[in-house]
């Protein structure tokens, strides 16, 4: 498994994941990622500006998830996990961990804190999230365009 930065080729391929699994977890409606105009070009989105970045893990040639680092509501220190998907073949495998490690290392470099918002239906993504230093919070903060989202997060970097 490899963990690298996304490429502009990378962009179908990983749209194809991040719809997936919304589709695989009710998210495919509006309010969430799956709207959004960025995800059918990642590279654009996430590479024109420092503190933003989108990394994916690939097996085989094969882009099998990623996620992203991004300002939160343009704030100088939230930043916000988005987009952090896995195909179902690979979660349990380990490579999550080694994923978010990078996205929250880059994170530090720019920001004091990282927040994301997700849904109650992904359970296990929840489990992962506090397993890795994310406390839950009782609402969204000011400025979240995923309004249909019912679970948010935070951590102190």
């Amino acid at each position: 498994m490899i963990i690298r930065k996304l490429c502009e080729n990378d962009n179908t391929a990983i749209e194809l994941v991040i719809r997936s699994c919304l589709i695989e977890f009710g998210g495919n409606r509006s309010g969430l990622a799956w709207e959004d105009a960025s995800l059918s070009n990642l590279y654009h989105f996430y590479e024109q500006n420092e503190g933003e970045a989108y990394w994916v893990a690939e097996q085989e040639g094969r882009v099998v998830g990623g996620c992203g680092i991004a300002s939160f509501a343009q704030s100088d220190t939230i930043c916000e996990l988005q987009k952090m998907y896995l195909l179902p073949q690979i979660r349990g495998t380990g490579v999550a961990g080694p994923l978010i490690q990078t996205a929250l290392e880059f994170a530090r470099l720019h920001y004091k804190h990282c927040y994301l918002e997700t849904l109650q239906t992904m359970e296990a993504a929840n489990r992962f999230y506090a397993k890795h230093g994310f406390y839950s919070l009782e609402g969204p903060l000011a400025g979240s365009e995923h309004y249909a989202c019912d679970a948010w997060f935070m951590k102190e970097l």
